[in-house]
């Protein structure tokens, strides 16, 4: 089985939790990891522009992970680019209702505010979960219009 490439980023909130991510589904991801690459301070923005600059010029359907410390700063970030769905989870439930209703194509995730487990839970939902269109696509095309 091919292993799906995932971008995957975090500020130092969320280093901690990127790489233990990693770490958990080696065996059927292959990480493009944008940084950072240790826990000192640095600036989430940065980090969501790196993704969103990835996905501009990436295939459809292409996915990302982005993380800092509450997962807020990224998603308000990355979602400034139109081609780019972020959706903060915190909830597998969540994750679920992001890919199937709203095609997200960005999960985001809160360092300091969910645990691994559950991070874990909601990336394999997110990358387990295809979008149902239909009615959800006519929405998706609201907001660009």
């Amino acid at each position: 089985m091919e292993k799906e490439k995932i971008y995957i980023a975090a500020d130092h909130g969320g280093y901690a939790m990127k790489e233990a991510l990693k770490d958990a589904f080696l065996d059927r991801v292959e990480w493009i990891d944008l940084g950072a690459d240790n826990d000192a301070r640095t600036d989430f923005p940065l980090f969501a522009k790196k993704v969103a600059a990835e996905l501009k010029g990436a295939a459809k359907g292409q996915k990302a992970v982005l993380i800092c410390g509450s997962g807020i700063g990224v998603s308000i970030s990355a979602n400034r680019y139109p081609w780019v769905h972020a959706a903060l989870c915190v909830t597998e439930e969540m994750a679920v209702l992001a890919r199937e209703h709203n095609n997200a194509n960005v999960l985001i995730l809160g360092g300091r505010i969910i645990d691994q487990e559950t991070a874990e839970k909601c990336l394999n939902a997110f990358l387990n979960t295809a979008f149902l269109g239909g009615r959800y696509a006519e929405r998706i095309d609201m907001i660009g219009a």
